[in-house]
């Protein structure tokens, strides 16, 4: 298993500010971090070189928007939205970065009053092929993120999220699994992750006010026991927000402060998955 920490809670992008942070999670334990690649002008050659100075290996995530919204009816926006999805590869390509995760999809945030559609599912498809075929050219694996029902509409259910990984049919796309979105969506956890033990290759563990994982009212025994079940042993990154990024507070509907500090956060965190995973082994 690996240990990973999402850098949202601290910022929306990679900055010198970050550099004492990284060393002190880097002392923690932790295995990796989680990067976010919104900003698509960074230097992330260099910074996948700091970040192997320190010993840390890399994830990343991003998000898709109305703008560039892969399921659009509209061709062109749904081209645009594939053509940021590999400009988002090539910076995972010179980070280092192994897996981008995260709803790039399908639009964060936007609504169409309606489920979704055949149509929507075949752009989705169409979509996320040729980011797949991109992923495949440059090393990185796609973890296709299902998001819960006040977050996005075409991807909620882990099953889903599966299926539609196994019609786009490509090595290099799989689904992650996050423990927040689950818990909203799913009825039950160990059939929920035996439905995409073919095609998780990430996992979020999130508690439920998105705080100190292990201080809240996810059900973490049944989340770790399936985990065991499927002999998953690859990335699990907490992903936890505060108050640092307002330009997500509408989709992660963050408005108060749910935790002491954020490095504290890391540490109890990290301790308590290694205890979950090690009590199962």
């Amino acid at each position: 298993m690996k240990y990973g920490m999402n850098l949202l809670l601290w910022s929306g992008e990679l900055n010198d500010g970050m550099l004492p942070i990284l060393e002190k999670l880097k002392a923690m334990g932790f295995d990796g971090v989680e990067i976010p690649i919104f900003n698509l002008d960074l230097d992330y050659a260099t910074w996948g070189k700091r970040l192997d100075d320190l010993g840390l290996k890399r994830t990343a995530v991003t998000v898709r928007t109305i703008e560039d919204n892969p399921i659009s009816p509209d061709a062109a926006v749904r081209q645009k939205g594939v053509e940021l999805n590999k400009k988002t590869l090539d910076c995972c390509a010179a980070a280092g970065a192994e897996t981008i995760v995260g709803p790039f999809h399908s639009a964060l945030g936007h609504f169409s009053g309606a489920g979704r559609t055949d149509n929507e599912w075949k752009w989705g498809l169409d979509s996320m092929r040729a980011t797949a075929e991109y992923a495949g050219q440059v090393g990185v694996m796609l973890g296709v993120e299902p998001l819960n029902r006040f977050e996005v509409y075409f991807l909620n259910s882990q099953a889903d999220a599966a299926e539609f990984c196994r019609q786009v049919n490509h090595s290099h796309c799989r689904m992650m699994y996050d423990t927040f979105h689950s818990n909203i969506e799913e009825k039950n956890i160990a059939q929920a992750f035996d439905a995409i033990k073919d095609m998780v290759c990430h996992i979020h563990i999130s508690e439920n006010d998105r705080s100190t994982p292990g201080a809240g009212n996810i059900r973490w025994d049944e989340n770790f026991d399936a985990i065991k079940s499927i002999g998953y042993d690859g990335w699990l990154v907490i992903e936890a927000f505060g108050l640092a990024l307002p330009e997500l507070a509408a989709a992660t509907r963050i408005w108060r402060r749910m935790f002491n500090d954020e490095l504290q956060l890391a540490e109890e965190g990290l301790k308590f998955m290694k205890a979950q995973v090690t009590k199962r082994m």
